[in-house]
């Protein structure tokens, strides 16, 4: 039987300062936990004042969890301790995982126009939050685009929606990230699958969830679902364009400290002894 998703709770985020002065509007984070399991985080970054980006994140360490920045406009050059280096731009993806730890930094670049992007923190179990770290960057010539219902276009970054498949595959978190776009009048359904927990955030436009008893949904709120099988989107005279984030949730309990999130205070003190004595990073760069 198909059940409709429901609107728990809705957010709309909070003006933050972050990195080196960044300022972005902070979705969710520390104060909602556990409230996204197993989403720890989601930052809308961007501005078309260059002052409110260009000091960027400069070197910071990670551990325990995987951030996903997803670009809409501009560039974010990257570079970190195991040697990668790259710059993501219009559409591109980059899946960093911490795990064991990473120390990297993140520096938006100067933009004829409007920067922005999305971060995305994912919590790792912690049977997998020493793993070694890793980084994978997706070009948008290779993320899959589906014409998913009539006038409904799909940006697949991770997970799988009518048979089509996202470019990243064997994450260590099984994570649905679908960019939705909805012409005015259109409409579609979203699946869910049982047992995970779903955002939806709209950062263009507005529309409705829901059937007999839908819910008006509009740019600059994020929509937690209640337990549900499908999230029914439709528009009227606007176009919608949205984020549907999925995972199933991990309930094992959170310590959190800045850029490191583990599951205990133990360890917590651990990371950051590590990281102040030189021993933080497992893995070191090939060759």
């Amino acid at each position: 039987m198909s059940i409709p998703c429901v609107i728990e709770t809705a957010i709309a985020g909070t003006p933050t300062l972050e990195g080196a002065g960044v300022r972005l509007n902070r979705m969710f984070g520390n104060r909602e936990v556990p409230m996204f399991d197993p989403f720890l985080l989601l930052d809308d970054f961007g501005s078309d004042r260059p002052e409110d980006y260009l000091k960027g994140f400069p070197w910071h360490p990670h551990r325990g969890i995987e951030t996903v920045t997803y670009m809409l406009h501009g560039e974010v050059t990257h570079g970190d301790s195991l040697g990668n280096e790259g710059t993501i731009r219009d559409g591109d993806i980059q899946w960093m995982t911490a795990g064991s730890g990473i120390v990297h930094q993140e520096m938006p670049q100067l933009t004829d126009g409007r920067l922005r992007g999305f971060q995305l923190w994912v919590k790792l179990p912690a049977s997998l939050k020493m793993t070694a770290p890793a980084y994978r960057e997706v070009k948008a010539s290779d993320v899959t685009t589906i014409d998913f219902a009539e006038g409904v276009t799909v940006k697949l970054v991770s997970g799988s929606l009518n048979g089509s498949n996202g470019p990243l595959r064997d994450l260590l978190v099984d994570v649905d990230y679908f960019d939705i776009f909805l012409e005015p009048g259109a409409s579609c359904e979203i699946p869910e699958k049982k047992g995970y927990r779903s955002f939806l955030f709209v950062f263009e436009g507005e529309g409705t969830l829901g059937h007999e008893d839908a819910r008006r949904i509009e740019a600059g709120f994020v929509y937690k679902l209640g337990p549900c099988t499908t999230a029914p989107l439709k528009t009227n005279q606007q176009c919608m364009r949205l984020l549907f984030v999925s995972g199933k949730p991990h309930g094992e309990p959170v310590a959190w400290g800045g850029p490191i999130v583990m599951n205990t205070q133990e360890e917590l003190k651990q990371a950051f002894a590590e990281y102040h004595d030189g021993t933080f990073l497992k893995d070191k760069p090939a060759g």
